[in-house]
């Protein structure tokens, strides 16, 4: 069974979004036998878009979630809506997966206004700040990096703008980096929030959404997805799963395959106390979201209450919260003197999907059945708009028209050992981030 993890540890305190977002919509839990025209396991913002997407087309569909929607990876980021891959550009899509690359790019091109339009439509109160995503570069020679995607973006039609040093330093307020990338349809939300809104809405719309109904195992059976749950059963015509980084937390044979070609790295948030006017005058006064060059990544936005909401990464298993805290807010004072002395209010936790290449995974389990694994961190703006691509493939648009470049699952070698090593890497990124290019 998986951690909770929203008491991590003893000085873990816990999600800001619990926090502040109302309650989940009422999701009974599964007991005896469904049958549904289309089955999804997990009510994350995939398995979730998905449902609301096949309501909308009038497809009777069935979700079945372990815990709550949005209780995994979904509800517990950092909340940034953010229309590019952590590494993959367009030119390196393409020449991997040829025309579905060239759909999938667009698809990324557009999915935070995807994101922010299905908030506005569905009038889900999610925090949501369409203000743009600003990628500032640690050194002169990572501004090689932001040259490269604005030239690749802009060539796509992406609303994207190349920044020099006293561009980001206006726009950030702080001078610590050397120029940067703009995209402006980005921004940021609440997202157990929107997690939350987009199941109310889902159910409003007829999906039947089944809670605490962890999917065991699922099987393909005269013609139809059997999917078996702890006490009961949902049998459909077409399946989704939609588990990403937990696929095997809560049953180590529902896709195994595709549970060991993704590598679970704990992420943390946290979130400080409310900033004062005079502080946010100056500090992303624009409220964009802000994720930098780093291996070790600097990010940071705001929240409907002014608090900066950061986060970072610890190697030593031990008093983790604490030294996270200590260590992320000297980076926040360095870069920004003017907000004084942080203090961090919430901090928490849980698992971001990598894969070898930070490219996710695609893929078709059978007739009518498809899976996709591997958020690489960037998955908050696409999940929502690869729940519309999944819905066209329940209702059977051909392969040629979806932006999904499926592959076969390629699981890794020694995939226990490498989920064990993974956090490791924390050091090579160090030493890569002092190292100009």
């Amino acid at each position: 069974m998986p951690t909770d993890y929203s008491n991590a540890s003893a000085a873990d305190t816990g999600s800001l979004w619990s926090a502040v977002t109302p309650d989940d919509p009422a999701c009974p839990t599964l007991r005896g036998s469904v049958q549904a025209d289309a089955v999804v396991i997990g009510a994350g913002f995939t398995g979730l878009s998905t449902a609301l997407n096949l309501r909308k087309a009038g497809v009777d569909v069935v979700v079945v979630e372990a815990a709550e929607p949005g209780w995994g990876a979904s509800g517990r980021n950092n909340g940034q809506v953010i229309p590019t891959l952590s590494r993959p550009d367009p030119d390196d899509i393409e020449a991997r997966h040829g025309e579905a690359g060239e759909r999938f790019v667009h698809l990324l091109r557009d999915c935070a206004s995807t994101l922010f339009d299905t908030v506005r439509e569905h009038g889900i109160q999610a925090e949501a700040e369409q203000t743009g995503w600003v990628q500032p570069v640690h050194s002169p020679g990572r501004m090689a990096i932001a040259e490269r995607r604005f030239k690749q973006w802009s060539q796509r039609g992406a609303p994207v703008e190349l920044l020099d040093a006293g561009q980001v330093q206006k726009m950030v307020g702080s001078q610590a980096w050397h120029g940067g990338f703009w995209n402006r349809t980005g921004g940021h939300i609440n997202p157990l929030a929107l997690a939350r809104g987009l199941a109310r809405a889902a159910i409003q719309a007829g999906a039947r959404i089944y809670a605490h109904t962890p999917a065991i195992e699922f099987v393909r059976r005269e013609g139809y997805w059997v999917v078996r749950t702890p006490s009961g059963e949902v049998r459909a015509r077409a399946l989704v799963l939609a588990t990403n980084t937990y696929t095997g937390e809560f049953s180590s044979v529902l896709a195994p395959r595709i549970a060991r070609e993704v590598v679970p790295i704990r992420s943390w948030q946290m979130a400080t106390q409310p900033l004062p006017d005079s502080v946010r005058a100056t500090v992303i006064p624009g409220r964009q979201a802000l994720s930098d060059t780093h291996g070790e990544l600097v990010f940071a936005r705001y929240d409907a209450r002014n608090r900066l909401i950061t986060g970072g990464a610890i190697l030593l298993p031990f008093d983790r919260a604490d030294r996270l805290k200590a260590a992320v807010a000297e980076r926040i004072e360095r870069l920004w003197p003017q907000i004084g002395k942080v203090h961090f209010e919430y901090i928490w936790n849980g698992y971001v999907g990598m894969t070898d290449d930070f490219m996710p995974r695609f893929h078709r389990l059978g007739p009518d059945a498809w899976a996709w694994a591997g958020c690489n961190g960037r998955a908050v703006g696409l999940s929502i708009a690869l729940g519309g691509e999944f819905a066209k493939a329940v209702r059977g648009v051909p392969d040629r028209e979806l932006a999904l470049p499926f592959t076969e699952p390629a699981p890794l070698a020694l995939h226990g050992i490498v989920r064990r090593v993974a956090p490791l890497m924390l050091m090579r990124y160090r030493r890569m981030d002092r190292t100009e290019i």
